[in-house]
């Protein structure tokens, strides 16, 4: 696909260096197994808050206005989506690293940060080239009040109390985040419930239930990031009225079960990753130039395969 044409002046991406470190302790990896979620304060300079706010503005325009086909419609939560926004409009945007995409190179630096990729591999307690590329999507106001149901990502409602329970005793294979480009309190979860099966009020619950006992707002102020398990109890809840921009991504270990593959590829991510070429990222990180490792990382991915005949997490139909 040719790239949309665009008459803004491309943000110059930001020269990292390994001074940006997680700001927050006990361990990541203790907090989020114990609550589910870790938000850390801050990690962008106002410099990067301000270029990645444009470039979003930007790329959010395009997919609104049906010049850039990878998004995610209204009223539908889960894969695959159509390709234009339709009459109900758009909640997000999809495949930010797409060579296609304008900007692509300023959100590489981003999703490639020294900061992401430290907390990332604290989390996972991996070395730099145990890591996998995985995905990249941003998270807009809806053209319309919106919410998601409850829901775990990678395991269906249906699911038994003893298949949760399976499904969730896996070990960790992925960090997954939200970084604000400004403030957000959209995502809500249920701390703890990544590590049990429903009780039985949580399944008898309504999709779109207004509460769940024990549950928390995220409040995300601009530059924050939130890490969070993607199994925990969640949902979200977006107004129309409400500025929203964040950046939504994960990363994994290579190496990774089926089913993980299968949550990653079928975003179609698997179709395009041969294209990039992150070698000319600037910055180091672990005493390694960032663009190399975001090459490993890339590989990573491209050997996961395209993904065309993995299926759909939920079933495809939300």
């Amino acid at each position: 696909m040719a790239a949309p044409t665009t008459t803004t002046a491309a943000p110059v991406p930001p020269r990292h260096d390994s001074a940006h470190t997680p700001t927050t302790k006990p361990d990541l990896r203790h907090e989020l197994s114990t609550k589910g979620y870790v938000l850390l304060p801050s990690i962008l300079t106002p410099t990067e808050l301000a270029s990645l706010r444009a470039a979003t503005a930007e790329v959010t325009t395009l997919a609104r206005t049906g010049q850039w086909p990878h998004i995610r419609t209204l009223p539908k939560q889960f894969p695959p989506w159509p390709s234009t926004p339709g009459p109900t409009g758009i909640w997000g945007v999809q495949h930010l690293l797409h060579p296609s995409l304008p900007h692509s190179a300023l959100f590489a630096a981003s999703y490639f940060h020294p900061a992401i990729l430290s907390s990332v591999s604290e989390i996972l307690r991996a070395s730099p080239d145990d890591l996998v590329m995985e995905l990249y999507n941003l998270l807009v106001r809806p053209d319309a009040d919106f919410q998601l149901r409850w829901h775990r990502d990678d395991i269906p409602p249906t699911a038994s109390a003893e298949e949760e329970v399976a499904r969730l005793q896996k070990p960790i294979l992925h960090a997954q985040w939200n970084l604000a480009l400004y403030d957000d309190e959209s995502l809500l979860v249920v701390p703890g419930s990544q590590k049990r099966a429903r009780t039985e009020k949580e399944r008898g619950a309504a999709p779109y239930e207004e509460t769940i006992e024990g549950m928390e707002t995220v409040r995300m102020s601009a530059g924050d990031v939130v890490f969070y398990d993607n199994n925990i109890l969640h949902t979200g809840r977006y107004s129309k009225d409400r500025e929203r921009t964040t950046l939504h991504g994960s990363m994994g270990l290579r190496g990774e079960e089926r089913d993980r593959a299968r949550n990653v590829l079928q975003h179609g991510v698997g179709l395009w990753v041969r294209d990039c070429d992150f070698s000319t990222l600037e910055g180091n990180w672990e005493g390694r130039r960032v663009g190399d490792v975001a090459e490993v990382m890339r590989r990573g991915l491209v050997e996961m395969g395209t993904g065309e005949d993995v299926g759909w997490s939920q079933g495809g139909e939300e």
